[in-house]
């Protein structure tokens, strides 16, 4: 297989189906399942005060750890990878090889350079372990990324694989900095085929190491050198998987053309776009004004990257052909992963019409405010982690939250009332700030 292809055009009743079945993808159903994990392990995020007692965000591919060890700065990245047992009973080899692999990835992915890894296997007889031994055996040299301990059990019923990496990054590339105006980038090494029994579309296995490693080179070259915001891996859940947990990380929307993702020929646009894991696949949130050097820095290694949407302030993804646009997702009804800031719908009201809405702070992530009244003015405010929103009939035009920032909603003669519950207002510099407290839940 290879070969790029776009489709010139998609009609909207197929861009319908493909946003329907994006909220109804197996690969999108176990990402959800990482905010069920956050509403019990959120709070154990902050590093110990020995250790600079930073608070490590969750969401991105790796957990990046200030590297207070260094005069220079720089995170250290950790990450682990878990194997669905059909694909580890399936692909034995491969699955072992892909578990150094898409480590490797994952670091590349922000900005950083792998060290080493240690594994997890469990099986039932250590002859039945070493298919998969041998896989890792062979991706660490590949990769030149050793394997430098683990865990081992020949006393299961059946294989299990997980593998975990360390790596650091000198400059990052993270899921919470793509902003509203950056020029969304696909680069997809197309130079593959298909595994035999699932959507994995392996470009790596059997080529040279040595082209391979300084392909993955690109990603902290562009960190370092200021051209890329955000990055993020495409993993199991496909680009626009992917891309749903880039956007809600960071806060944003986006509007994208489906069309112009780099795709193989022969391959169906919702196989590509929703279920294909490949071995070199990376989504990324460029300023305008460095999407030609980025695409450039792809192209001369074969690599193909085109431009795919624009990200916005909406807290949306919609598809876009011609003049009309399908909604594939809204974050201010659903999250997917419960990291970074969430939208929270906001109803502005005259000023002596009574309260505005009201919250509920025992709420679900995934669930927006009620209502308390109708609104004359809906607005979706993304909240970030323990920052307020704050609200005045002077107030500056609505920003884009990030975390400790505030966001000011505009509305000439409004009124937000605050739930009794709530904070405290904050004393600011004018006197009928409301201030409404929001927590968000995150993970990796």
């Amino acid at each position: 297989m290879g070969g790029m292809t776009t489709d010139a055009s998609i009609e909207v009743d197929a861009l319908r189906t493909l946003a329907k079945a994006l909220r109804a993808a197996r690969g999108v159903a176990h990402k959800r399942d990482i905010a069920d994990v956050m509403q019990t392990l959120h709070a154990t995020t902050r590093l110990p005060a020995a250790f600079g007692g930073a608070e490590v965000r969750n969401g991105d591919d790796c957990a990046a750890i200030p590297d207070a060890t260094s005069i220079n700065g720089g995170w250290l990245l950790l990450a682990i990878e878990g194997f669905l047992n059909e694909f580890v009973a399936a692909e034995p080899y491969f699955a072992g090889y892909c578990g150094v692999m898409v480590n490797v990835s994952d670091i590349y992915a922000m900005g950083g350079r792998p060290i080493a890894v240690v594994d997890a296997l469990w099986s039932a007889g250590s002859s039945r372990a070493q298919a998969i031994l041998s896989g890792m055996q062979a991706a660490a040299q590949v990769y030149g990324v050793p394997v430098v301990g683990g865990h081992s059990n020949a006393h299961c019923d059946r294989e299990q694989l997980s593998v975990a990496i360390l790596g650091r990054a000198n400059k990052l590339l993270s899921s919470f900095d793509a902003q509203a105006g950056d020029v969304l980038l696909a680069a997809i090494d197309l130079r593959g085929r298909y595994r035999e029994h699932f959507s994995n579309w392996d470009a790596s296995s059997g080529r040279d190491p040595q082209r391979l490693r300084a392909d993955l080179e690109l990603l902290p070259a562009l960190a370092e050198d200021g051209l890329c915001r955000a990055a993020k891996d495409i993993s199991q859940a496909g680009v626009l998987g992917t891309l749903l947990m880039l956007l809600e990380c960071s806060g944003i929307g986006a509007v994208i053309d489906v069309a112009q993702a780099p795709r193989p020929g022969d391959v169906a646009l919702e196989r590509w776009l929703l279920q294909t894991f490949p071995s070199f696949g990376f989504l990324l949130a460029v300023a305008p004004q460095h999407v030609d050097e980025v695409r450039a820095r792809f192209r001369a290694r074969a690599i193909d990257c085109a431009a795919i949407g624009t990200c916005d302030s909406t807290r949306r993804l919609r598809f876009a052909t011609g003049d009309d646009d399908v909604l594939a997702w809204d974050f201010a009804d659903a999250s997917l992963i419960g990291c970074g800031p969430r939208a929270v719908r906001v109803a502005v009201t005259p000023a002596d019409s009574g309260p505005a809405f009201t919250t509920d702070t025992g709420a679900e992530p995934s669930k927006p405010l009620h209502l308390a009244t109708e609104p004359r003015l809906i607005r979706e405010v993304p909240v970030a982690d323990e920052s307020s929103v704050r609200t005045s009939p002077h107030a500056s035009p609505v920003a884009r939250g990030t975390d400790q920032s505030s966001v000011s909603l505009a509305s000439d003669h409004s009124s937000v009332a605050r739930d009794p519950r709530a904070a405290p207002a904050s004393k600011g510099p004018v006197a009928d700030l409301a201030t409404i407290s929001q927590h968000s839940y995150v993970h990796a």
